[in-house]
């Protein structure tokens, strides 16, 4: 059973940052693809960032050039790192990793932008 455990959310200001950490129980390197999500209320889950094991990174609009996901093969942990946070960046944010047809989630970590 694959697990995963968020840390790093919280309350920041707007244009403020904030890095996410996903520490995954086992090697990163196992999964087809490592992914950050978000769920805001009244909304389905969406992708925000995504690593595969070979190719590139991809981003949602909303995150493409202040988010940065990246992975340590050494701690097993996907980050996203997140700058120039605007409203439109809260959230809860979860991590998951693919496994041919299966996904494991973490469960969850709260994202709130405000002033």
């Amino acid at each position: 059973q694959v697990q995963l455990v968020e840390s790093g959310g919280g309350l920041v200001r707007p244009g403020g940052s904030l890095r996410l950490s996903c520490s995954v129980s086992q090697h990163v390197f196992s999964f087809e693809s490592l992914e950050w999500h978000r769920q805001t209320p009244g909304k389905q889950r969406e992708s925000v960032a995504s690593y595969p094991r070979w190719g590139s990174r991809r981003y949602a609009q909303f995150a493409e050039g202040r988010f940065l996901i990246s992975r340590d093969i050494t701690l097993n942990t996907v980050d996203l790192q997140m700058n120039s946070l605007q409203p439109d960046g809260a959230g809860v944010y979860y991590c998951a990793v693919r496994l041919g047809t299966s996904v494991y989630w973490g469960q969850g970590t709260q994202v709130t932008v405000a002033s």
